[in-house]
């Protein structure tokens, strides 16, 4: 059994018949095979820039360390599952809280290390036991609040950090990449952030320019008048360098804090497997359990040179299946980019620049697309709320996971917010089930009777 790493030539190499496949063991020719890689990178950039300077990282490690990882990705799954790994958002929100109790970045990375081990050894039981453990352990009404409680607990990080640097521009951002998702098609719909970024960009220059300096927050959070859009540090950096790097260190208060995230990275990761297999025709359910021990390897990784989590990436789904070219030899060369940006610290200095208030445009849809992911897994999984088993461990968990509440257990150790929320749908969900009467465990019919016609008649395609 090969790594992965030997690819036939699809067709002559040039356009794929209409209607035909490139499989994940063939490739085009190698100069439209590196143009299908360049084009990944830039569906990877717009949340891989975002992700490292919302959690205060460096962005040049981090797009390099999303080239390593997804090397690592490849070799694991020996050439069988196309993924790009790029920087995980679902982290941003806990990067937050350890920085606000006082952590730094090494604190941070820490405990997505500690996340990343834990997603390991998760992969190496789904390997062993089956996929059915993680349906057991943390079913769908549990991920989609889990996912839901991650995405909405950074609204306050919006609302007050970013939106205040510069609302008309976090504004106008926001209404541009909203468009820019709904009504741009294929390939431009995919990298629609980054769009949002390019536009954020121009309207701080052009506003800088017409109405001069902001009175308003500053990077390092302070009131004061500056230029929205500070490309001072961009001349001083060089063309090629190392990204700085930093060794994590560990606490027990920012673990928690993170730990609950390893549910949204088997989600992540279940659900890439799954939609990749399906648009391959090549069933990869034996594959689940080392793509998700590959993920948490690569994290562990990248987090102990002081880089953020990695994790499979929706966008570059969307160029394959516009494409419909899902050769692993494009990620390779996607890879490859990555590795090359990393070790350019000019081009990290202009992503450190972007401006808060472009920030503020952007977070608005992402975090709020982060949160409605989890009511997603409830629709695609027909979670019906309407039984009590169900809403009310979700009810608690959501409302404690948003609105940042907290439980003092001693002196030095609390429970909040995120960690908090998890613990209570997760351990109420499984406690409520097994004290639950018969009734509520099973499937209730999805419509009331008497209200809808909803019959086998209907069911019929």
């Amino acid at each position: 059994m090969g790594l992965g790493v030997r690819w036939t030539l699809h067709g002559d190499g040039r356009t794929p018949a209409p209607g035909a496949v490139v499989k994940p063991d063939e490739r085009l020719s190698w100069p439209r095979t590196v143009g299908l890689g360049a084009q990944h990178v830039v569906a990877m950039f717009g949340a891989s820039f975002v992700a490292p300077v919302l959690m205060g990282l460096d962005p040049n490690l981090a797009i390099m360390m999303s080239g390593v990882a997804t090397v690592l990705f490849l070799l694991a799954t020996r050439g069988r599952v196309p993924s790009y790994l790029g920087c995980s958002l679902s982290f941003v929100g806990v990067a937050a809280v350890i920085r606000a109790q006082g952590g730094g970045s090494a604190a941070v990375t820490g405990a997505i290390l500690v996340v990343g081990v834990v997603l390991f050894l998760s992969g190496l039981a789904v390997r062993t036991f089956g996929a059915g453990i993680i349906h057991a352990a943390m079913p769908p009404v549990v991920t989609g609040a889990v996912v839901m409680l991650i995405g909405f607990n950074l609204a306050p990080v919006t609302a007050h950090t970013y939106w205040p640097a510069d609302q008309w521009t976090a504004l106008l951002t926001m209404l541009f990449t909203g468009l820019a998702v709904v009504c741009l098609r294929g390939f431009w719909s995919r990298i629609a952030i980054f769009l949002g970024l390019v536009f954020g960009y121009a309207i701080s220059w052009l506003f800088d320019r017409v109405f001069g300096k902001i009175h308003s927050l500053d990077g390092s959070g302070r009131v004061t008048d500056h230029w929205r859009l500070d490309l001072s540090a961009v001349s001083k950096a060089d063309w090629i360098g190392l990204p700085s790097v930093h060794a994590p260190s560990f606490h027990w208060s920012a673990v928690l804090v993170a730990l609950p995230v390893v549910i949204a990275l088997i989600a992540e990761n279940a659900g890439h497997v799954k939609a990749v297999g399906e648009m391959t025709g090549d069933p990869l359910d034996d594959t689940l359990g080392t793509a998700i021990a590959a993920d948490g390897a690569a994290t562990v990784l990248s987090t102990a040179v002081g880089g953020p989590a990695n994790t499979t990436y929706s966008e570059n789904i969307g160029v394959m299946a516009a494409s419909r070219v899902y050769s692993t030899a494009a990620y390779w060369a996607a890879a490859g980019f990555a590795l090359l940006f990393g070790l350019c610290p000019k081009f990290g200095a202009v992503v450190a620049a972007i401006p808060g208030g472009v920030l503020g445009g952007i977070t608005v849809i992402l975090y709020g697309m982060i949160g409605l992911l989890g009511a997603q897994i409830w629709v695609h999984n027909k979670v019906d709320l309407r039984n009590p088993l169900n809403l009310v461990p979700v009810a608690a968990g959501v409302v404690i996971g948003v609105g940042g509440v907290s439980l003092k257990v001693s002196d030095n150790f609390e429970l909040s917010g995120i960690a908090l929320g998890t613990v209570v749908v997760l351990s109420g969900y499984h406690l409520l089930r097994a004290l639950a009467p018969a009734h509520m465990k099973r499937e209730e019919p999805l419509l009331d009777a008497g209200t809808s016609t909803y019959d086998d008649e209907a069911r019929r395609p």
